[in-house]
């Protein structure tokens, strides 16, 4: 902004000139923290509201258009019209609607106002808001980030969305069915009543009244105590609280403390060397009462479950624990996000604190939310499948990736062996997909049946089932509990996802995969395929939890899909001239593909893999992951509640909400190159964080005008690679530069489907593969 508009927006203050729009709001939300949770036609409503008060203040008609051209009031008119006629995004003006909720200084938010009206390139047809599947990003969106705290947690409050609290008879579907538990809990509690120095009158004996964290601490490892001695006439536990506030636990990227949990170690104490992996059930403390609120107490403990998740690769679900004064409430967090009971006070309710307290100590691996259906037997792990007529078991021998979010797909992967056979390596992808989408297992099975070349081959899948069910979040993991009960609860919001959705794909590891639930019988929306490639066809069961307007609330069901190609991902090839070759093989894979009638849309560095695995497998390289992917001639919007791609590599349209073509997932080719030769400085050797991570944070728009700012001029794109190009991959300069050339002719987005693209970008890569100077050492 220049001295001018300066002077201008100080010269003509907003002071209470959008008053009436922020009373708009709050009538519909608590907040800005609120404001992705606001439903598309709300925030469409308070768009409206909010412009027409902005063309109405004078400094729309003093300050200049970011066009050139007459004032900035025409460009604001606009804006309102497209607004009114669904043809952009809301999610285009929500840092505008941040700011003013926030109060921010007139020039801050009168910037937001410029980024919101400033003219995309002419268009490619742009999919109605109502049928391009929204966005959302997660923690698991981050790719080569050091994880600070405030980036992190603003992703992943804005990944949690509402996390639902006061959900009724959440203690019963959790607690429920647990021998012996309540018969136990009101005997030790009448113990903890008893004797001239009772535990409990009135309130629990040595309870600190300041509520800070060292007397807690040391208060509930005194009664925990007296729990475990009178426990073991009922059930033994070697279950211990561990209490390290001070310590960070190992296995974060960045260095966590846990103020309490439990954790299955007689002999827990302050001294001991503990992993997040350890940790059954974390816990939250807070001294103050109000600080029971989604951005303190209900954060920090989902900051917890994070690394918890990421840890225990066989986790369907996390319970959890806050206790913010002398008011403790009950979580539990899985794929969709966290819900919570209603709190209550455990100096006026202790019986129901000793029940509390003896399940988390009780509960066997499965109801603390491991998956049964991998197995541990001595030193090993295993899964039981069924392949044509008979049970196959696959030895697990290594994890090759983990989920690090918590909402989302949750792709989780690990090579395996046939049993007796280790001569032929496997790919077992766990993940959560949306019950409206179309099945990975069936669209993998359908290119593998059609000859489709350079994309992992399919074995088998199924829906992953848990005590004879499918296993689903709405009614297996969460024992049909109805959100829409809970006290914050409002209707839209669960069923429309935040705009900004960038679902799980994340890190530097390999292929994918997911995981399962309990109990509970459920009816899920009918598949739109059949369920595996051999296995029966799912039976449904009752049904899952539904809106007051009958509408199904969001859903996720636990897939499982064994690969026969086993590979790491494209950042790890050998030399420059193998990562040109891994290139030209995953965008061979992707044209073979795309002829067959699918879509990949997720091009990313961890989707891109070179073969390690199969010595007889033709395949030098090959894509993966198909959750996204979807039939090129399907016309209906797809099923899924979250962005097509990986947040870096997401081509420049679909950043400005226009369909996803094949060319789209070209340009990801190529952003996954640049994206390479900037953060390795070898074969998949990390280099240090650069500007370019925060592609990781930037809203969409900013990204898009960020990635055609990198492109757009021939000498300017060479200068930045030049300077930013780890000195390993400099030598690919000249290369990138002509595939830049080919991809973004004229330096400009692509407006025409060009199918010869495919053979132009291999061609290059071909030529570069030979280039002397990129084969030397």
């Amino acid at each position: 902004m220049d001295q001018d508009q300066v002077a201008i927006i100080q010269a003509h203050p907003l002071g209470a000139h959008l008053d009436a729009a922020r009373t708009s709001f709050n009538k519909i939300a608590r907040g800005p923290d609120d404001l992705d949770a606001v439903s598309h036609e709300d925030l469409q409503k308070c768009g409206l509201a909010l412009f027409s008060a902005f063309l109405n203040h004078p400094a729309s008609r003093l300050l200049s258009s970011p066009t050139g051209h007459s004032n900035l009031s025409g460009d604001i008119l606009r804006l309102i019209s497209a607004i009114a006629s669904n043809t952009i995004h809301t999610n285009r003006i929500n840092p505008l609607l941040h700011a003013v909720l926030t109060h921010s200084p007139d020039a801050e938010i009168w910037e937001q106002v410029y980024h919101a009206v400033t003219e995309s390139t002419p268009p490619r047809k742009a999919t109605s808001s109502f049928l391009q599947t929204p966005w959302r990003l997660t923690t698991s969106s981050v790719v080569n980030s050091s994880e600070k705290r405030d980036q992190m947690d603003k992703l992943l409050s804005d990944e949690l969305g509402v996390m639902y609290v006061d959900v009724p008879d959440f203690y019963e579907a959790f607690w429920g069915g647990i021998p012996q538990l309540e018969t136990a809990s009101e005997a030790i509690f009448q113990k903890c009543t008893q004797g001239t120095q009772p535990l409990f009158r009135q309130g629990w004996t040595g309870w600190p009244d300041d509520a800070k964290q060292d007397g807690v601490l040391s208060w509930l490892a005194n009664v925990i105590e007296n729990f475990l001695q009178w426990a073991p006439t009922y059930r033994p536990t070697t279950r211990r609280p561990l209490a390290q506030p001070d310590t960070p636990l190992d296995g974060s990227v960045a260095k966590r403390k846990l103020d309490v949990g439990l954790v299955d170690d007689p002999k827990a104490d302050r001294a001991g060397k503990y992993h997040w992996s350890h940790i059954l059930v974390p816990g939250e403390l807070k001294s103050n009462p109000s600080e029971d609120t989604a951005s303190k107490a209900h954060l920090d403990i989902a900051r917890y479950v994070k690394e918890v998740f990421t840890a225990q690769p066989t986790r369907r679900f996390v319970l959890a624990f806050t206790l913010c004064g002398s008011w403790m409430r009950l979580w539990e967090f899985d794929r969709l996000g966290g819900i919570a009971s209603e709190k209550f006070n455990i100096n006026k309710d202790g019986q129901h604190f000793v029940s509390t307290i003896l399940g988390f100590l009780w509960m066997d691996y499965e109801a603390l939310g491991f998956d049964p259906t991998i197995i541990k037997s001595e030193h090993r792990q295993y899964i039981e499948i069924q392949w044509n007529t008979r049970k196959e078991r696959l030895i697990l021998d290594g994890l090759i990736r983990r989920a690090h979010s918590i909402v989302g797909r949750a792709t989780i992967c690990w090579k395996a062996y046939l049993e007796g056979d280790k001569s032929r390596p496997f790919v077992i992808k766990d993940s959560w997909q949306f019950t409206e989408r179309d099945e990975e297992g069936e669209l993998l099975q359908k290119a593998t049946r059609q000859g489709v070349t350079n994309v992992a081959r399919h074995h088998c899948h199924e829906t992953v089932r848990i005590q004879a069910r499918d296993d689903d979040i709405q009614a297996n993991v969460r024992r049909g509990l109805d959100i829409t009960k809970a006290s914050n609860y409002r209707a839209g919001r669960a069923h429309k996802p935040r705009h900004l959705a960038v679902e799980d794909i994340s890190r530097d590891s390999s292929v994918g995969s997911k995981r399962s639930s309990s109990q509970t019988s459920a009816l899920l929306p009918p598949s739109k395929r059949s369920r595996s490639g051999s296995a029966s066809p799912t039976k449904r069961g009752s049904a899952s939890p539904t809106r007051p307007d009958g509408e199904p609330l969001p859903n996720r069901i636990h897939r499982r899909i064994v690969l026969c190609d086993y590979g790491e991902p494209i950042y790890k090839a050998s030399s420059r001239a193998a990562l040109l070759a891994a290139l030209e093989g995953c965008i061979q894979g992707h044209e073979s593909l795309y002829r067959a009638g699918l879509l990949h849309r997720d091009i990313s560095i961890n989707n891109l893999m070179i073969n390690k695995g199969n010595k007889d497998s033709s395949l030098s390289s090959f894509l993966i992951d198909l959750d996204l992917a979807i039939e090129v001639n399907r016309v209906e919007a797809s099923g899924a509640k979250g962005i097509t791609g990986t947040r870096a590599f997401i081509a420049i349209g679909v950043l400005m909400s226009e369909d996803h073509t094949f060319m789209d997932d070209l340009e990801s080719f190529f952003w996954v190159l640049f994206w390479i030769c900037i953060h390795y400085k070898g074969p998949g050797q990390k280099a240090e964080a650069t500007k370019f991570k925060k592609w990781n944070y930037l809203n969409t728009e900013e990204l898009a005008r960020d990635k055609k700012g990198i492109i757009s001029d021939e000498r300017d794109f060479i200068r930045t690679a030049k300077r930013t190009f780890t000195p390993y991959y400099q030598l690919l300069i000249p290369w990138v530069n002509r595939l830049r050339r080919v991809v973004f002719p004229d330096g400009k987005r692509w407006q025409e489907k060009d199918d010869t693209l495919y053979s132009r970008i291999r061609r290059i890569l071909r030529d570069g593969q030979k280039d002397p100077l990129v084969i030397a050492n």
